[in-house]
């Protein structure tokens, strides 16, 4: 279903301090085109203020710049999926997925809608409501909302923490193929869910001066990787010992 190509990213950020505490350190941030990157580390570290960022939803500190891979802003470009799906209670599925578009008034284009909807699986399901819709259904009509949008860029902040492990598994494979050519950065706690997904992870660990980011191997392929193979299993356990470490 994507239309629009991933998008370049570079960020170079200085050290950032909310309420006198160290958030962020200096950092360096190269996000290739069309490649999912993955941010892990503890809570607290600073991985989701670094989406909202990105997302505008907190203004950039003085130093800091934001640049694409052909030199045009990056407002306008960028979606966002959180852990929530904040699917609005009175309006149907369709409603929901179109919402953006209505919000900035122009006219939604309910055939992408339609299309959208089918491919996370909810086809028939147009007119019902949230209150109606399973848990891991709203993800799916979040996700399918997010990719309405059709913007090279998406964030996503854990966004499948809030369903059963089953259906965070099926998410992934949806989220995989969905988003595949798109630019996407990931914060999540799940190591498994990195693995699988990305092309690339990168660990926030507690530092002095604000976190600092160190990159995780990775096992061999492309995404989506199975769950059951060895090396991603072999990973998994690398990975887990790391977060240990980083608390």
């Amino acid at each position: 279903m994507a239309s629009s190509d991933g998008l370049a990213l570079h960020v170079s950020l200085p050290a950032i301090r909310l309420g006198g505490r160290a958030i962020l350190g200096a950092a360096r941030l190269d996000v290739a085109a069309g490649r999912l990157t993955a941010l892990l580390g503890p809570s607290g570290v600073g991985k989701s203020t670094l989406l909202r960022l990105l997302a505008g939803l907190l203004p950039l500190p003085p130093g800091a710049r934001v640049t694409t891979g052909d030199g045009r802003p990056l407002q306008g470009r960028v979606a966002w999926m959180g852990q929530q799906d904040l699917l609005l209670p009175w309006l149907d599925l369709i409603g929901n997925v179109a919402l953006g578009a209505r919000l900035r008034g122009e006219r939604p284009d309910l055939d992408r809608a339609r299309a959208l909807i089918a491919a996370v699986g909810l086809a028939g399901r147009e007119g019902a409501r949230p209150a109606q819709l399973s848990g891991g259904m709203r993800q799916r009509a979040a996700l399918a909302r997010t990719l309405m949008e059709d913007r090279p860029i998406v964030l996503m902040d854990e966004p499948f923490s809030a369903v059963d492990a089953p259906t965070r598994h099926r998410l992934q494979g949806l989220a995989a193929g969905l988003l595949r050519g798109r630019t996407v950065l990931l914060v999540t706690h799940d190591p498994l869910e990195a693995l699988r997904l990305a092309h690339r992870i990168l660990v926030l660990r507690p530092a002095p001066d604000g976190a600092v980011a160190e990159e995780q191997p990775m096992p061999p392929g492309e995404p989506l990787r199975p769950a059951h193979e060895p090396a991603v299993l072999a990973a998994q356990a690398a990975l887990l010992e790391r977060l240990a470490e980083a608390v």
